[in-house]
C-alpha cells in the first residue's frame, strides 16, 4: 500500500492519534467527524491531505475518560479473573485509592465501566499496570506501533556470562521472531534492569531462561515517562491530567 493510497477513515483516526478504532466506528456513526467539512459515513475512505475534524462531543467524551495506575500484587492476573485468580481491576474501589493521589479527580462509579489494562503483567509479577477508558492511551502503550519503553527490576538466580548479558541487549528469538533490541544492565548482585519496547508473552521470563537464569521477582517500576514511585502496592491512583506517557 503506498502513503497516498486511501484507507478506512477509522484506521486513519487511529493512525492520526485521534481515538482507537473503535472510538471512531462511534463517533461517525453519532455524526461526530467530518472530513473536509462533510458529516463523514461508516467504512468511508480517505487520503492522507483529508482534513479530519472531531465535533466538541466527542472531545467531551474523551476528557472524561479516565487512565488509572495500579500497583499490581502477585496473585492478580491483569485481564479477565481466570484459574480461581482475581482480576487486577477488583482493586480499584474508593477504598483503595491511595491517599498521595493529587490528581483532583473525584472518584465515580462509571470510571470503572470500559476500564481495560494496557498492557500485562502475569501473575508472579508486581508493579505497574495501567487500567485506561482511553483508546489513544490503549494504543499508545499497546499499539502495532508502540514505541513505549517499560522499565522492570528483576531478581534472578544463576550465572551470568557476559556473553549472556550481550544476548539480553540483543540476540535473542522467542516463538520464531527476532526480539527488538533492549536495555539491560546489573542493578546489583542479584537483580538485573530491563528496558524494553515490546510485551511478548512472559518474555523476560523467557528471556532469561535462555541464557541459564531464572527469575525469582519481576517489578515493574515504569512505563514511558510514568513511574511507579511511591504507590503502595495493592493500591491505585489516576493518571494526573499533566501527565503523559
Amino acid at each position: 500500500m503506498t502513503l497516498s493510497e486511501p484507507v478506512r477513515l477509522s484506521k486513519r483516526m487511529a493512525e492520526l492519534g485521534l481515538c482507537s478504532r473503535r472510538e471512531a466506528d462511534v463517533y461517525i456513526e453519532n455524526g461526530w467527524v467530518r472530513v473536509n467539512g462533510t458529516p463523514a459515513v461508516l467504512g468511508q475512505k480517505v487520503s492522507p491531505n483529508d482534513r479530519i475534524d472531531l465535533d466538541k462531543r466527542a472531545h467531551q467524551q474523551q476528557a472524561q475518560r479516565v487512565t488509572i495506575l495500579l500497583n499490581k500484587p502477585v496473585g492478580f492476573v491483569s485481564g479477565q479473573p481466570e484459574k480461581n485468580y482475581r482480576a487486577a481491576a477488583e482493586l480499584i474501589s474508593e477504598a483503595n485509592r491511595w491517599q498521595g493521589d493529587h490528581s483532583r479527580i473525584d472518584f465515580q462509579p462509571q470510571h470503572l465501566r470500559g476500564l481495560a489494562p494496557a498492557g500485562r503483567l502475569d501473575i508472579d509479577s508486581v508493579g505497574l499496570l495501567v487500567l485506561t477508558q482511553d483508546g489513544r492511551i490503549a494504543k499508545q502503550l499497546i499499539g502495532e506501533h508502540s514505541n513505549s519503553e517499560k522499565e522492570y527490576l528483576v531478581r534472578v538466580r544463576g550465572n551470568l556470562s557476559e556473553q549472556g548479558l550481550a544476548l539480553l541487549n540483543h540476540g535473542l528469538s522467542l516463538d520464531g521472531e527476532a526480539l527488538r533490541p533492549a536495555k539491560v544492565t546489573w542493578q546489583n548482585a542479584d537483580q538485573l534492569r530491563f528496558i524494553l519496547k515490546q510485551g511478548k508473552k512472559r518474555q523476560i521470563r523467557r528471556m532469561c531462561e535462555l541464557v541459564g537464569l531464572r527469575v525469582v521477582g519481576l517489578k515493574r517500576v515504569r512505563i514511558g515517562r510514568v513511574r511507579l514511585g511511591n504507590l503502595p502496592e495493592g493500591q491505585w491512583r489516576y493518571l494526573a491530567p499533566n501527565e503523559r506517557f
